[in-house]
């Protein structure tokens, strides 16, 4: 192992660790840095606070920053549709033509002309298209890897069968199809692809033809999570945690208001839901201020006092993909967990050992219920759990598995590819 020169492109600074992304990001880059010169190439993060706050932590970790003064446009308002209208004529999908921005394609090509990089590592599927428009054919002479936090089609099909509106599910069709040819692009074209888990790993084999595929997966820092044996559990308490502001979570978090909340209520009065999450859009805060037993937390400090006093951590996810840091963090601090199939994907945790799985509507209600009517055995679960994410997820661990990824695509021989 050496130390090698790593440029990351990202859509913002990973600060403050408000979502699963940043958490992942900040705590991988973080250690990897104690080995190696990072330069994170990215866009400025929306809230001018927040960016300020996020280049001083790294300027203190000691990595380099070089910040595009633009920030990725929002997914509100008139001009949001006006851009989802104009990316019907786009062969790329809308998450892909809003990420790459002329200006950080730039950047990327002043760095590339000043530095002597080993490894181009684009954090996000997305980002890799900001790469192909910065040096373009130079691609085959150099070693880049893609991180895939998950398999963006996957989703993308999900909402396509989750669609009520024949009009919506026709766009959203139209922008899975345009993801599958762009990630059959990325992850063939990259000196190596990282999953995040071993199921997104065979599909990006099987579906896309990615030859060179690592396994990173999701973790957690095992010593901030930690179960509080001084404080009593709602056994009635139900958590939902996330970033509020990413559709997958806005469906989930709509699915638990309006289907599950309600029908466990109807057979326990006392059983609340607990929303704990960032950027909420006022839709959701008032569809939550009007449901009975639903409150809301947004853009919390720390969840852990959250995750203490709940009875368990539901995850209703109907989409999604790559692997949920929020199972981690509960089973972690000792919290116990209850979720449907799509929401444990991806994770080496076994149903009814470690956690509560479940594959239908009325599966899910049934088992929050007996959650709530039998907690000490759900607590068990809990404590199977905290033991196979000691064992297997913390960042630590992980931290040493990418820095051997890196490490083989910069010895790699230079493949190229159409």
């Amino acid at each position: 192992m050496r130390a090698l020169n790593v440029a990351v492109l990202d859509e913002e600074l990973p600060f403050p660790l408000t979502s699963g992304k940043r958490i992942r990001t900040f705590n991988l880059l973080t250690r990897l840095a104690t080995q190696h010169r990072v330069t994170v190439l990215c866009h400025r993060n929306p809230d001018r606070d927040e960016a300020g706050a996020a280049e001083d932590v790294f300027r203190e970790l000691g990595i380099r920053t070089v910040i595009v003064d633009r920030a990725v446009p929002s997914k509100s308002g008139a001009g949001f549709y006006a851009r989802l209208a104009t990316n019907l004529l786009s062969p790329l999908p809308y998450s892909v033509t809003t990420h790459a921005s002329p200006a950080l394609a730039g950047a990327v090509r002043v760095h590339a002309a000043a530095n002597r990089v080993d490894l181009w590592h684009c954090e996000w599927t997305p980002y890799a298209q900001v790469l192909r428009d910065a040096l373009g054919r130079q691609l085959d002479r150099l070693r880049w890897s893609v991180m895939a936090h998950n398999v963006e089609s996957l989703i993308w099909k999900r909402y396509t069968e989750a669609a009520g509106n024949p009009m919506k599910r026709w766009y959203i069709r139209q922008q899975w199809r345009k993801f599958e040819t762009f990630e059959r692009w990325a992850y063939t074209a990259a000196t190596a692809a990282i999953a995040v888990s071993r199921e997104d790993a065979t599909l990006m084999c099987r579906d896309f033809g990615a030859t060179r595929v690592h396994v990173v997966d999701n973790g957690v820092d095992v010593e901030f999570f930690r179960p509080q044996r001084d404080v009593d559990r709602d056994p009635a308490r139900m958590l939902f945690l996330g970033s509020l502001d990413w559709r997958p979570n806005q469906d989930a978090a709509i699915h638990l208001l309006t289907h599950l909340l309600p029908r466990v209520r109807a057979r326990n009065v006392g059983a609340t839901a607990v929303l704990v999450g960032r950027r909420p859009p006022d839709w959701l805060r008032a569809k939550v201020a009007a449901t009975p037993g639903a409150e809301l937390h947004a853009d919390v400090p720390d969840v852990r006092p959250f995750l203490a006093r709940c009875g368990f951590l539901v995850v209703p996810l109907r989409i999604g993909g790559g692997s949920r840091l929020k199972i981690l963090e509960a089973l972690a601090a000792g919290t116990p967990v209850v979720s449907t199939k799509v929401g444990a994907e991806g994770l080496e945790l076994k149903a009814d050992r470690d956690l509560i799985v479940t594959s239908t509507q009325e599966e899910l209600v049934s088992a929050a219920l007996n959650a709530i009517r039998h907690p000490h055995e759900l607590a068990e679960t809990a404590d199977s759990g905290r033991r196979q994410v000691l064992a297997r997820y913390s960042w630590n661990l992980l931290a040493e598995r990418l820095d051997g990824v890196w490490n083989t695509v910069a010895r790699a021989p230079l493949v190229a590819v159409s």
